[in-house]
């Protein structure tokens, strides 16, 4: 080792951009700072920014859940791919197959949270798989061949009581609330006297015969 030979880690020294020395080098003319352009004008919202004031995106109101953070993230492979892989003499279908064995074998690049079987392609080979999750038309194919799938990710277990409203109104445990209109309050005690008592009938008058018009010659 020489006092000449001794440099820093790669990357540690850059040299600086010069900016503002032509168009071939990338960074000329407005050397980094745009054009008057679209962005010079009014009524033009770039990348959501409008101004200052609040953008759109954060003016309407968030809704709903994401469970991005705490999903499994899985890798998916078809028994096709198993098959062709038992076929080069990639793996050895007499142990189990489990994420391990198809990551040492090269045919996935990495574990991940585990492994999804599914259906794509044709599997002869009696084999034993132990995945996470495997699809209906997977497991159906692996049981035809004469081998067995089991599934590693826990079974949801359904809770002991229905939850939610709804759920609980159709097993019978909630009734819904039902608001019968209220009566009509009376104005005075006396309608409700009257109303009770019977109305009599009233004598119906007789119909008097009225006396003919004289003519105009009678008249005379």
């Amino acid at each position: 080792m020489k006092l000449n030979q001794i440099a820093d880690n790669p990357g540690a020294r850059k040299t600086r951009h010069r900016i503002g020395r032509g168009i071939g080098s990338g960074c000329g003319k407005t050397g980094g700072r745009g054009g008057k352009g679209q962005t010079a004008r009014s009524g033009v919202r770039i990348k959501g920014f409008e101004g200052g004031q609040m953008p759109l995106h954060r003016r309407l109101p968030k809704r709903g859940f994401k469970n991005t953070a705490f999903q499994i993230r899985l890798t998916e492979i078809n028994i096709g791919d198993v098959q062709e892989a038992i076929d080069a003499g990639m793996i050895d279908a007499k142990n189990a197959i489990d994420v391990d064995t198809l990551v040492k074998a090269g045919v996935l690049r990495r574990p991940r949270g585990g492994v999804k079987l599914l259906g794509g392609g044709e599997i002869k080979t009696k084999a034993e798989f132990s995945v996470w999750r495997a699809s209906k038309s997977a497991v159906a194919a692996v049981e035809k061949a004469g081998g067995s799938v089991k599934i590693l990710a826990p079974k949801k277990e359904a809770p002991a009581e229905p939850r939610g409203k709804n759920a609980r109104f159709a097993a019978g445990l909630d009734k819904p609330k039902v608001y019968e209109a209220a009566p009509k309050a009376e104005a005075k005690g006396e309608k409700s006297d009257k109303a009770d008592k019977p109305k009599a009938d009233k004598p119906k008058a007789e119909k008097t015969e009225k006396p003919a018009k004289p003519t105009g010659k009678d008249a005379g």
